[in-house]
């Protein structure tokens, strides 16, 4: 099995975090909940997880900051694309063998005429016969014009041209500047902006989706950023622009497609959708507000799962997601009677977090998280339960 250049990437990325830990796989695995051997393949660049709760363990066992972890769910997401794709899976398994193409065979080398027989006369340097040669006359160090290796002709322009030849230099050339004026012209509606300047109408950006850059892609984050959302304006569609373009729909009531389809570039268009929410310090404060048990402990649970983020969304490979600071998973929205929409508003989703809680009074429902802070010491104390 041959690794794309993404997977390769990735695997990178992971061993670098593995080897500055300096711990073995297997250590590493028990504090991150996977095996130490399924660790190996991942490093190895043989295998890519399905889950990237288990990327985010790993990477917060080995210690990888904020901006670290952002990367490599960038690079999780196009590992995990090209694994998903047919056509490298087309490219990487090998052709039958009745598919594949005749090699062609050496052509026979041609048979140089004993030097006995008469050969045509050389040619001069103006192209006329110099004279005949008389039999047995070749020199041995020429060889005849049947064996020698022939070269095209190289085309060159006359000193003088003909007036035939201007001619049609001129009918070329005008032929040259008439495609320069419609071609362009063509191409140029595509990528113009349709009726009234929007960009997204136009012909050029019927699809925008994951694994896309061009003016369209910008065109859509521009656009996120105008309406509050916080991302890059970069014109790269990663993760961090499906997460933001996952979000808005949610909020603007549209179903989450994971691309920009016409009803969200119309809603993007008419500025009605504010993604606007709360800074990660009001969220760690509701948050010690409503975890008085453990408020230490479930801040830092929220910041790995979320970064303090309450749009934060993140797919999974099975189709569902995970949203707000929590992360809470669609199984457990049906759980709590909830929507993405309600998991967006941070006081709905901590205190549904603290429901989750409440049942066993521990984190089992962020098992990642938690595997990761257990090596982590808290720089909180553990508050004592109010009565």
């Amino acid at each position: 099995m041959v690794a794309s250049p993404h997977t390769e990437k990735f695997a990178a990325r992971l061993r670098m975090l593995k080897d500055r830990s300096g711990r073995g796989y297997d250590r590493l695995g028990k504090e991150a909940g996977v095996s130490g051997s399924s660790l190996h393949r991942y490093c190895s660049g043989l295998s890519v997880p399905a889950d990237y709760r288990v990327v985010h363990a790993f990477a917060k066992v080995c210690g990888a900051s904020a901006e670290e972890l952002r990367e490599l769910h960038r690079l999780w997401a196009l590992a995990d694309t090209d694994r998903d794709a047919p056509a490298a899976a087309a490219e990487a398994s090998p052709k039958p063998e009745a598919e594949r193409e005749p090699k062609p065979e050496p052509e026979p080398e041609p048979k140089s005429e004993p030097k006995s027989q008469s050969a045509p006369a050389p040619a001069s340097e103006s192209g006329e016969p110099a004279g005949p040669v008389p039999t047995g006359a070749i020199p041995d160090d020429v060889t005849p014009p049947e064996t020698r290796t022939r070269r095209p002709q190289r085309f060159r322009v006359p000193e003088r041209p003909s007036p035939r030849f201007a001619v049609l230099a001129a009918v070329v050339a005008v032929v040259l500047v008439a495609g320069f004026v419609w071609l362009p012209g063509s191409s140029s509606d595509d990528a113009a902006p349709a009726a009234g300047g929007r960009l997204l109408d136009s012909t050029a950006c019927r699809t925008v989706s994951m694994g896309q850059h061009d003016a369209c892609v910008r065109e859509v984050q521009t656009l996120l950023a105008r309406a509050k959302g916080k991302l890059a304006v970069d014109g790269d569609f990663g993760p961090e622009t499906l997460r933001r373009v996952t979000a808005f729909q949610v909020l603007a009531g549209l179903p989450a497609t994971n691309v920009v389809d016409d009803a969200t570039k119309k809603a993007l268009y008419e500025h009605k959708v504010s993604m606007t929410t709360w800074a990660p310090a009001r969220v760690a404060k509701r948050i010690r507000e409503v975890f008085v048990e453990d408020p230490g402990t479930a801040v830092a649970v929220a910041r790995c799962a979320s970064f303090l983020d309450p749009l934060y969304v993140l797919p999974n490979t099975n189709g569902s997601r995970n949203w707000g600071v929590f992360q809470i998973s669609d199984a457990r929205l049906q759980d709590l009677d909830g929507t993405p929409l309600r998991a967006f508003d941070p006081d709905w989703n901590i205190r549904a977090a603290h429901r989750l809680w409440s049942v066993r009074h521990d984190f089992h429902d962020w098992p990642s998280c938690e595997a990761a802070l257990e090596s982590t010491p808290q720089s909180t104390p553990k508050a004592t339960a109010k009565k």
